[in-house]
Order: structure tokens, then sequence, then C-alpha cells
């Protein structure tokens, strides 16, 4: 694992060590401003972050500082009030397959089958596969997350577990250069949380995408990522520290648990969340 140095600001120094050749992901002083019938509200203010390509970075901070605004804007879902941002350089100018997005809700078609679901964006993005190819695809990604007894299965009839398989499937299969997830196991108990979180990273492991997370859970954030970075509080929230994990990966998270810098890792994030 590379030593990236970043300052507070989560802007890294100029040493040489994160070269534009690297960065999958650019965000320059990020601005987001909602008119309110009592004046301007500004979620995000001078917001900068790089993201390497193929790093795993987990995004914290509290209810309200504007993480779900940022990753909305990321995925071309929300319009940017000021500055820019970048995938391998190329400014964004809305939605795009270069950008898969896992939502909380992984918002299915209902009287879809769950090949149907992830045939949605196969399609979509491999026009000129053929039917067998794309057919492929979709079913290779839903076995990776554990359906191959449910291919064609409706999405009404899988629980709620089940149907975030689809979307995490339905993301990979895209191919994404940048998968956004917004606190995808946020709606789910425990055990399913930790299932979802091993086949998350198992097939990240893998396809080596880069990956951007919104979660509440410091646990999970360490768990997941090469970075953990926090946000302040809003309004005007911008990166308030970087924390670099550094575990070797792949990961099981009995390693995790058992390294001597877990702790001390936890205790940096809650101590930054409790001010």
């Amino acid at each position: 694992m590379s030593t990236l140095t970043a300052n507070k600001t989560g802007n890294f120094t100029d040493n040489g060590l994160f070269p534009a050749s690297d960065v999958m992901l650019d965000l320059k002083n990020i601005k987001k401003v909602y008119p309110t019938p009592k004046g301007d509200y500004t979620v995000l203010e001078n917001l900068n972050l790089q993201i390497k390509k193929e790093e795993f970075v987990t995004i914290i901070g509290h209810s309200g500082c504007g993480k779900t605004t940022m990753l909305s804007m990321i995925a071309g879902l929300n319009e940017i009030s000021g500055g820019n941002i970048s995938v391998l350089g190329k400014h964004i100018k809305g939605p795009g397959p270069d950008r898969g997005v896992i939502f909380q809700a992984p918002s299915l078609m209902p009287w879809m089958t769950s090949l149907q679901n992830v045939l949605l964006g196969v399609n979509q993005v491999f026009p000129d596969a053929t039917k067998a190819q794309r057919n492929d695809i979709a079913k290779y990604y839903l076995q990776k997350v554990g359906l191959e007894d449910a291919f064609h299965k409706r999405a009404s009839e899988l629980s709620q577990g089940m149907q975030q398989r689809v979307g995490i499937a339905r993301a990979f299969a895209i191919k994404p250069k940048v998968l956004l997830l917004d606190e995808p196991f946020g709606m789910l108990d425990s055990l399913t949380r930790g299932e979802l979180q091993d086949i998350l990273i198992e097939i990240w492991n893998k396809e080596k995408i880069t990956a951007v997370m919104i979660t509440h859970d410091v646990d999970e954030a360490i768990f997941l990522a090469d970075r953990v970075v926090m946000m302040t509080s809003g309004p005007r929230a911008k990166i308030g520290d970087v924390l670099e994990i550094d575990f070797e990966r792949p990961r099981t998270r009995k390693a995790v648990l058992e390294h001597d810098d877990y702790y001390k890792y936890r205790k940096h994030l809650i101590d930054f969340l409790e001010h």
C-alpha cells in the first residue's frame, strides 16, 4: 500500500506520490447551494478530494453533512453549483455508464425478474453484444452475488437482502469505472449486512473498480476501505480528515478485528465524529 500524505482538507501534498495518471475521480472546489425562501443554503463548500484508480474509499460524517449530495453529484444526478468533478480527467456532465450506483433501496422494477432487472443496464451499455452475450454477463454477476437460483424470480418475490444482491449485480454488470454506494446495507439486519459486505469486497477485489461508499457504520468503513474520508458537519461541509487504512488485501473480518491498529483506527474515527 502506498503511503499518501493527506492534509486536513483531504488534499494530497504535492510530493510526487499521487500523479494525475493515478487519479480516477477528482473533485475540485465543489460547492452545492440550494435556494430556499430564506435565502441560499450552502450544503457543501470548498470540497476537494482525489480518489485513485482501483481504490476503495468510504465516507463518513453526521447526517446532514452532504454525503449523499456529494455522491449524487458524482453520479451526475444532482447539479454542481461550483467547482468540477472529473473521471479520468474528463468533466462529468450528467449520469453515464462510467459510474454505477448502488442505493440504500435497490429501486428494482418489481414486476421484472432478477435477470431482467440486471439486463436493463447491460442492454444499454453493451448494445453491440449478442443477446446470448448480454444474458451471460447478467447471469455471471447474479451468480457472483449468490442468486443463481433466482434468475427468473420477480423482484417483488425477493427479500430485502436478495433485492440488494440484485442491485449489486446490476451495478457491477455495466462494468463502470467508478462504483458509487450510498449506504447499500443500511436497511439490512447485521447478519445479511455482513454477508453482503463480504460479497461486495470479493467482487471488488476481482474487478478492481474504483469504489466510493457512504456509510454511518465505523466498523464497515474500516473493514472495506483503503482510506476513510471524514466530512465536517454542515452547512458548508467539506473534507475534515482522511485516515489511511493499512490492512493487507484480501481481508478477512477476523484478521481485521485482530489487527493491532484496528482499535486505534476506530478511536480516531469516533473521536472525529464526536467533536
